[in-house]
């Protein structure tokens, strides 16, 4: 439980104009909440029809303008722009003098610290990295979403607590991230969450398959039971026939996955002999029927990808 509390009025920082530069589906949402805190969005850039949809829909009024004057009228501006894009981005604001000494410069990329913002350090400006662990819709309720969410955090050390202000006025809770330690970070995000929805939806494919019509109510309070239970017990949680050691059911289910979608038996091999090593470790999985269960794991990797269920 987060110790940070909501800032009375009067301890709040003064309101600031906003601009963002890249009107994806993190951006508008989090100028909206800062919105909400107080502060007044001014100016917003993007460059698709979706991104220029948008941004009308998340922040009506606000001029759709060039990140070069987004950084001319705003007090805190948002690069919001996907990772890779980000250092160009920064080396060229800093290179054409867009940057002002005292602004606030936030980007909101997982996998970057406060350090890709040197650039732009360097022509003044004061530098955040604040990334919101949630997935985004590009829609209003993400806005709600945002009440609660961690906010992984990286900054020098004299804006912490401008940096925790900023997130916990957007409804976050500020979680300290070294700089160092960010790709990790990032990566153990993207583990948990992205790789999570290719499993949901590979699953709800098998199921359709399966002649299941509602895939989605079935899995609904099995996965939402399964993810309380992870988040409160760890390993503890493990279940299922891997870490039963049942190696018969796990080569049924290999040669139907085979038959059926050898597009999923891959993953489906890899996650096995992950929550095997896991079961294993914390004695869940009795070391006499590892034996047969890793054989089975083995043998699915390397049999012949034709339809038969040898």
């Amino acid at each position: 439980m987060s110790t940070f509390q909501q800032p009375e009025p009067k301890d709040r920082p003064a309101r600031l104009t906003v601009g963002v530069v890249g009107a994806g589906r993190v951006g508008p949402a989090l100028a909206a909440s800062l919105q909400l805190a107080g502060h007044r969005p001014v100016a917003v850039s993007g460059v698709s029809d979706a991104s220029v949809r948008r941004a009308a829909r998340m922040l009506p009024d606000v001029p759709l303008v060039t990140p070069a004057q987004v950084m001319e009228r705003a007090d805190l501006v948002l690069l919001t722009v996907p990772d890779d894009a980000l250092p160009g981005l920064v080396e060229g604001l800093a290179e054409t003098g867009a940057v002002r000494p005292g602004q606030l410069l936030v980007h909101t990329s997982g996998r970057y610290g406060a350090r890709v913002l040197d650039p732009a350090t360097r022509a003044g400006a004061l530098p955040l990295a604040l990334h919101p662990a949630m997935t985004f819709t590009g829609t209003a309720v993400d806005v709600q979403r945002l009440a609660g969410c961690s906010f992984g955090v990286t900054a020098p050390e004299e804006l912490r607590l401008a940096a925790e202000a900023l997130v916990i006025e957007m409804g976050g809770e500020p979680e300290w991230i070294a700089e160092e330690s960010r790709p990790l970070y990032h990566a153990a995000l993207a583990l948990g969450a992205n790789h999570l929805v290719t499993l949901v939806a590979e699953s709800m494919e098998l199921l359709r398959t399966a002649g299941v019509e509602a895939p989605d109510r079935m899995l609904g309070p099995l996965l939402g039971a399964a993810l309380d239970n992870a988040l409160r017990s760890g390993d503890a949680a493990l279940t299922g026939p891997v870490a039963r050691g049942d190696a018969g059911t796990v080569a049924a289910h290999v040669a139907e996955l085979r038959r059926h979608a050898p597009q999923t038996v891959a993953g489906y091999l890899a996650m096995a002999r992950a929550t095997a090593d896991r079961a294993l470790a914390h004695g869940l999985l009795k070391p006499e029927l590892a034996e047969d269960l890793l054989g089975v794991l083995a043998d699915g990797a390397t049999l012949p990808d034709d339809g038969s269920d040898r």
